[in-house]
């Protein structure tokens, strides 16, 4: 199975939203293969905006990245704030069955973690029976707080603990995806020389000089995390709204704080001995699992925040899938009546379902999981195959999706094909 995940970094500065973030996103050069986007974003403003439809959603900036995918196909997963820190993750709809134990969590750092302005929010899954966790952070400022910046992460490592069997701590996961503003800068070189070597294009003058790239060698923590070649320009700091590395008062010497990296769950060598009582990591799971990058770039052409936004696109290539869903829904491939507003569903052996579980009716193009045009309770008669008669149809034709909303696993674990609500004046009548 390959699955392509579009994964983004910003700092975006307080800014409120672009106009157009196709770019940003790839939407302009996909062929809509991308089936995850996870963008982590920091220093998002506070400011509750009052013109907000939704109020699940207190951020202009989860509105504007749902209203710019959904219509891709792309559905709102999970998402996590912690004041300016933002995690979204976005799956095409039809993999989101395959989504499972969705869980977040949140540590601050920074002023004894008082304020929380500093620190990391993260969210782990098992995608298609793999456990991936994205962990986005806001490392502390300044050149001088390299070691600070360790310890945090470390901190942040150490405090993120999940429920269940499949993966506890961040790096039990078989895939972990690390990103951020982590404010690392460059160390030793002045700042002509730091310009110099960037209007030259010379950048590997600046690697060995990067805090992070030095800390790999020293910090166990960091051992096993990988990132590409930095081959873009620093991306902090700038002149809001132009592309002029800080001309301030502070001038601050631009540096690589926006990161990708990524780590694969080191896999016990074959033929060692593995206690019993541990999830035994032979399992070929990770032994099985590539992670591919195939960009890694900045985009220079963003010019509402003094950081510029980092994006980088990876193949994870599983040895198998989970392809059978916990519930299959069956409906009518069209809707003329009433009578066909059905549907049946079959639940697997070992799904566990609750009273509160419902099916949801979605226009194609849906936002979120509560993004519903209408919905019924899952009644528990017992039968192979259950129907809901939906005692209404939806306003207007066009095409629909119905999805099985899990109460116990707080997801959606079963959907249809799209099919189609054709409703004629004489129904209506």
């Amino acid at each position: 199975v390959l699955t392509v995940m579009h994964i983004i970094t910003w700092n975006v500065g307080s800014a409120t939203p672009p106009d157009d973030m196709t770019s940003l996103l790839g939407l302009n050069v996909g062929d809509g293969n991308t089936d995850m986007y996870i963008i982590g974003l920091q220093e998002v403003n506070s400011m509750i905006n009052k013109r907000l439809k939704d109020v699940l959603f207190t951020d202009q900036w989860s509105e504007v990245c749902m209203e710019r995918l959904s219509p891709f196909g792309y559905v709102l997963v999970t998402s996590q704030r912690m004041q300016g820190l933002l995690l979204l993750v976005f799956a095409k709809y039809f993999h989101l069955p395959f989504l499972r134990g969705v869980q977040t969590e949140t540590t601050r750092t920074g002023l004894g973690g008082y304020w929380g302005n500093k620190g990391g929010v993260s969210a782990r899954m098992s995608v298609f029976g793999h456990t991936i966790c994205f962990l986005n952070c806001h490392l502390p400022a300044h050149m001088e707080n390299s070691e600070q910046r360790m310890e945090d992460f470390e901190s942040i490592l150490q405090q993120q603990q999940f429920e269940g069997q499949a993966a506890t701590g961040v790096l039990d996961h078989d895939v972990v995806f690390w990103f951020g503003d982590l404010n690392f800068r460059i160390d030793d070189l002045d700042m002509q020389v730091v310009k110099s070597a960037i209007d030259n294009n010379k950048f590997s003058i600046m690697w060995e000089k990067d805090q992070l790239n030095l800390a790999k060698d020293s910090e166990t923590v960091l051992e096993g995390f990988q990132e590409g070649p930095l081959k873009f320009p620093p991306t902090y700091k700038f002149d809001i709204g132009t592309n002029t590395y800080d001309t301030s008062g502070k001038k601050r010497k631009p540096a690589w704080t926006d990161r990708i990296l990524w780590r694969l769950r080191a896999t016990a060598p074959a033929g060692a001995a593995v206690d019993a009582g541990k999830r035994s990591s032979i399992s070929g799971l990770t032994s099985g699992t590539k992670v591919t990058q195939h960009s890694y770039r900045s985009h220079m052409e963003y010019i509402v925040s003094d950081h510029k936004p980092v994006s980088s696109i990876f193949t994870l290539q599983f040895p198998y899938k989970v392809d059978i869903p916990l519930v299959t829904l069956i409906v009518a491939d069209e809707w003329n009546s009433v009578a066909d507003a059905t549907a049946k569903f079959k639940l697997a052996p070992n799904y566990s379902r609750s009273s509160w579980d419902w099916i949801g009716l979605y226009k194609v193009g849906f936002k979120h999981h509560k993004d519903y045009v209408g919905y019924v309770w899952a009644k528990q008669e017992e039968a192979d195959f259950h129907r809901q008669e939906h005692e209404e149809l939806p306003k207007g034709s066009g095409d629909f999706i119905m999805g099985y909303y899990s109460n116990n696993m707080s997801s959606i674990v079963g959907v249809t094909e799209p099919f189609q609500v054709i409703i004629t004046q004489a129904l209506l009548s």
